[in-house]
């Protein structure tokens, strides 16, 4: 697609029309290769994956693209630098290679380099502002290793107090004896991401189904229920992956997750002042663990995480604790001139890890706590010859998709070659001088890439559209219209809680529904909904 585009890339568009007609073809249809369950980031990465290499795929969830993990992380793709403090070389390895792939060719409108200040504070001792500064420097190893280039990602370097309170001015200035600057990969949105994921797959040939949930499932497929319908049937497949994180174990059997809440606040911008650098803000008593301070961009800062271990039945959307609320803005507040409170948080949200217990089947709260549990995926065959992936995390999306159709392509003897996806550019991905030139405001240009001109030319042909659905948030209607006819949103919380993230803060969801249901009826009206 050239940079000035203004149609989306072909056949990479979703939509509920497009699902109706691919649900009734895969429902009682032709035996496809490789089935997938499960729509985050792992899951539509190995729907793209196995389209990549020629197989035909059906890939389903039960709610819609990225509902679950994959829209709950810190938007961050990191370079696996946590990973080498407790010696797992070949996981922190790994992050640096998957975070290279994706700001340098597979997303490098989605992923950019984001800016860390590590402020020096009575809290930090000389000695652990020292381990700090050899752990950043070993990041910036781990980037050369992985070959991506000091232009991507900058190198580490020492602050004066001075510069710290200008990267950070809420900074409190008493005794700060400088800062700890550092960068790494941070995603304009990982909603965003799981979309371009689907759609690349669209584009090669995947049937991406949302609503569809998988009842149960055997070697051979699925048995299925539109969620929208109620109506029940089968999906037959060679090859069947599932991809569900956190509820794998619901789907087959053997498999046991050990799910870790990792807990955000949500902060209006304007609480903490400019922020031209995120913070790193370390938690006291821990030598490697801190809270991350992550302006957005859109008017809002997120400030985590947690990391704590989950008992019982997984929800479908986890609630966030006041426990880690009074953590966070406890941690927050060592560092801040002026404190935040309880009543300037404006939004939380939560997301569910699906780290793979290793442990003994009856282990009754023993063992390492889930922030000491390996980061590394893994992909178990069942005997009857189902495929799971589980554990990783965003940034090793791909690897952990290519190792699952591995698995699956070397289990049923499908024909196929190696993966493809490590240079496969995802929907509106370009190099950087070709986004510099694009014709279309900045900020659509790092949501949409090369399909931001084609988001604009919405408001341009209708004033309307050129309007934000909220005042003080920039989502206008031309992005709600480009969700519903091109990124398979199908109602106002698929609008409103992944593609815009508006939901996010309750208050601002509220205030844009009428709005966005308005853009809804206009659609239905015309027979695109």
């Amino acid at each position: 697609m050239s940079p000035t585009s203004s149609s989306p890339a072909a056949g990479a568009s979703l939509s509920a029309a497009r699902r109706s007609r691919e649900l009734t073809g895969a429902v009682g249809g032709p035996v496809v290769d490789v089935l997938v369950v499960g729509l985050g980031a792992t899951g539509a990465g190995v729907a793209l994956d196995a389209a990549a290499r020629g197989l035909s795929v059906v890939a389903v969830d039960a709610h819609d693209l990225a509902f679950g993990t994959s829209r709950w992380s810190s938007k961050l793709i990191h370079g696996g630098l946590r990973y080498l403090a407790s010696a797992q070389l070949d996981v922190a390895h790994e992050s640096a290679v998957e975070r290279g792939v994706l700001m340098e060719r597979t997303a490098p409108h989605l992923v950019h380099a984001q800016p860390f200040v590590l402020p020096l504070t009575p809290l930090v001792s000389r000695g652990q502002a020292a381990l700090a500064w050899a752990g950043f420097r070993a990041g910036d190893t781990l980037r050369l290793a992985a070959r991506t280039a000091r232009a991507t990602l900058p190198a580490p370097r020492r602050l004066s107090a001075v510069e710290t309170r200008h990267l950070a001015p809420a900074l409190r200035s008493e005794r700060l004896r400088g800062g700890l600057l550092s960068w790494d990969g941070r995603l304009t949105d990982d909603a965003r991401l799981v979309t371009a994921l689907a759609r690349t797959a669209a584009a090669r040939g995947a049937r991406v189904l949302t609503r569809v949930r998988a009842l149960e499932l055997t070697a051979s497929g699925a048995r299925i229920r539109d969620e929208i319908t109620g109506e029940e049937g089968e999906i037959r497949a060679r090859a069947v992956v599932n991809a569900s994180g956190v509820w794998a174990g619901d789907l087959t059997d053997g498999i046991r997750v050990r799910p870790s809440r990792g807990t955000h606040l949500v902060l209006r911008s304007d609480r903490l002042g400019p922020l031209p650098a995120g913070l790193h803000v370390p938690i006291p008593g821990e030598t490697n663990r801190f809270v991350l301070v992550l302006p957005q961009g859109d008017g809002r800062v997120y400030v985590g995480l947690t990391d704590e271990p989950v008992e019982g039945e997984v929800p479908d959307v986890p609630e966030v604790p006041e426990t880690d609320v009074g953590f966070l803005l406890d941690v927050l507040g060592s560092v801040l001139d002026v404190p935040v409170h309880r009543a300037d948080v404006v939004g939380a949200f939560a997301g569910l890890r699906p780290l793979l217990d290793t442990g003994p089947a009856d282990r009754s709260g023993g063992g390492p706590r889930t922030a000491d549990v390996s980061r590394r995926h893994a992909v178990l065959t069942s005997p009857e010859g189902v495929v799971t992936v589980v554990g990783g995390k965003l940034t090793t999306y791909r690897r952990m998709a290519e190792d699952a159709v591995d698995a699956a392509v070397a289990a049923r003897r499908l024909g196929a070659g190696p993966s493809r996806t490590a240079a496969l550019p995802l929907v509106g991905a370009a190099a950087p001088h070709a986004l510099a030139a694009l014709r279309a405001p900045r900020r659509l240009v790092r949501r949409y890439g090369t399909e931001a001109p084609a988001v604009h030319a919405l408001a341009a042909r209708d004033p309307r559209l050129g309007e934000r659905v909220l005042p003080d948030h920039p989502v206008t209607g031309a992005e709600i219209l480009w969700a519903l006819r091109h990124e398979g949103a199908l109602d106002e919380s698929d609008l409103l809680d992944r593609r815009t993230r508006i939901g996010l803060v309750p208050e601002d969801r509220a205030a844009a529904l009428d709005a966005v249901r308005g853009l809804l009826d206009d659609e239905a009206l015309a027979g695109r909904v």
